[in-house]
């Protein structure tokens, strides 16, 4: 007696279909006339989406139906559909290969978009508006310094950075006075050290006490009056 094993039988095309609707599919394509497979495919096509009941929340939900019984019967199936036979090339096509960002950032660490900034900068006519440009990149420039480089910086080193990437066609006063960037204070239960040595000093506390508390029982002991 030979036992029939998933691994033996024919792979599921759409596994959240089940293997009896792959199996009525297949039964539809062996039928002689076109009617009787119409008749048969309606009644899949009524059994998928009972199966699926989340694609009725998707837009045209029949036609996704339509086209995964076409998929399912590996587009063998000749029935009428109210909606275009889908190709196997449609289905199964490659998405187009992603090119990577091929720029060479001088100062990583200020980033790509700043250069964008720059060269937009450099084609303001109106003086004033030039100048709030380069002072809201500046701004910019010292907080992304001091996230990446864990340190503090002077507003003469940034204005420095931006004349220099700019080609000396940006330059701030150096009398300008950037918006202060400083890292955020650790959340309290991040602070061990501090706690560990408040925890110290009230060993330290406790341990005085104790100590008085010896003496004044010494003390107490030595005036007793004794008859």
């Amino acid at each position: 007696m030979e036992f029939d094993y998933n691994s033996t039988r024919k792979r599921l095309i759409l596994a959240e279909y089940g293997r009896n609707v792959q199996n009525m599919v297949a039964y539809i394509c062996t039928l002689p006339t076109k009617e009787e497979r119409n008749r048969h495919a309606q009644v899949v096509i009524d059994l998928m989406g009972f199966l699926n009941p989340h694609l009725r929340d998707v837009s045209d939900f029949k036609h996704k139906l339509w086209d995964h019984l076409h998929i399912i019967s590996d587009f063998q199936i000749d029935v009428d559909s109210p909606y275009p036979k889908p190709t196997p090339g449609a289905i199964h096509a490659k998405p187009e290969t992603l090119n990577y960002p091929q720029h060479r950032i001088k100062y990583k660490h200020y980033g790509y978009i700043i250069e964008l900034m720059m060269e937009k900068a450099k084609r303001i006519e109106d003086p004033e508006r030039k100048k709030q440009m380069m002072q809201a990149m500046a701004n910019f420039m010292k907080m992304a310094y001091v996230t990446w480089n864990k340190d503090s910086v002077t507003d003469d080193h940034i204005i420095q950075d931006l004349r220099e990437m700019s080609n000396g066609e940006l330059v701030l006063d150096e009398s300008v006075n950037l918006t202060k960037a400083e890292f955020k204070t650790p959340p309290p239960g991040n602070r061990t050290k501090s706690s560990g040595n408040t925890n110290q000093q009230n060993n330290g506390g406790g341990q005085k006490n104790r100590q008085k508390k010896v003496q004044n029982n010494g003390k107490k002991k030595n005036n007793t009056k004794r008859y």
